[in-house]
C-alpha cells in the first residue's frame, strides 16, 4: 500500500510540474517579461486549488486522507509550494496565533532571500 501511495504521489508530482511549466510559460508569453506574471498566476491558482481541495475533501467530496495526500503533496507540491506556505500561515492567523503567522511570513521571505543570496555567494566560489 505504501509503494502504491508513493507511486501515485510521484505521478501526481510529474503532472504538477508539467502544469506549472505550461501555465507559467503561457502566462509569461502573454504578458511579457517585465514582471513574473507566470509565477504569480501559478502561486495564486495553487493557493485557490489547495483551499478548494482541502475544504471540499472534508465536506461533500469526502476525499480520503490518501487521496488528499496525493493531490496536495504530489500535484500541488510540484505545482507550487506557495500554496502550502499560505495554508500553514492562514492556519496560524485563523487560530489567532498572530506572532506565529507573522513569524512564518518573515522567516519564509526574509530568511529565504538571505539563503538565496548566500547560495549565490557560495555558487560563485565553485564556478
Amino acid at each position: 500500500m505504501l509503494a502504491q501511495k508513493i507511486i501515485l504521489i510521484a505521478l501526481a508530482g510529474g503532472l504538477g510540474t508539467l502544469s506549472r511549466y505550461g501555465l507559467s510559460g503561457l502566462v509569461q508569453r502573454l504578458t511579457g517579461a517585465g514582471f513574473p506574471w507566470g509565477t504569480l498566476a501559478v502561486n495564486l491558482l495553487g493557493c485557490f486549488v489547495f483551499g478548494l481541495v482541502w475544504s471540499a475533501g472534508q465536506g461533500r467530496l469526502g476525499l480520503s486522507a490518501e487521496a488528499r495526500t496525493v493531490v496536495l503533496v504530489g500535484f500541488m507540491g510540484a505545482f507550487t509550494t506557495m500554496s502550502t506556505f499560505v495554508f500553514e500561515t492562514g492556519g496560524f492567523l485563523k487560530d489567532g496565533q498572530w506572532l506565529l503567522g507573522l513569524g512564518n511570513i518573515l522567516a519564509q521571505n526574509l530568511v529565504g532571500l538571505t539563503a538565496l543570496f548566500l547560495g549565490f555567494s557560495a555558487g560563485r566560489g565553485w564556478g
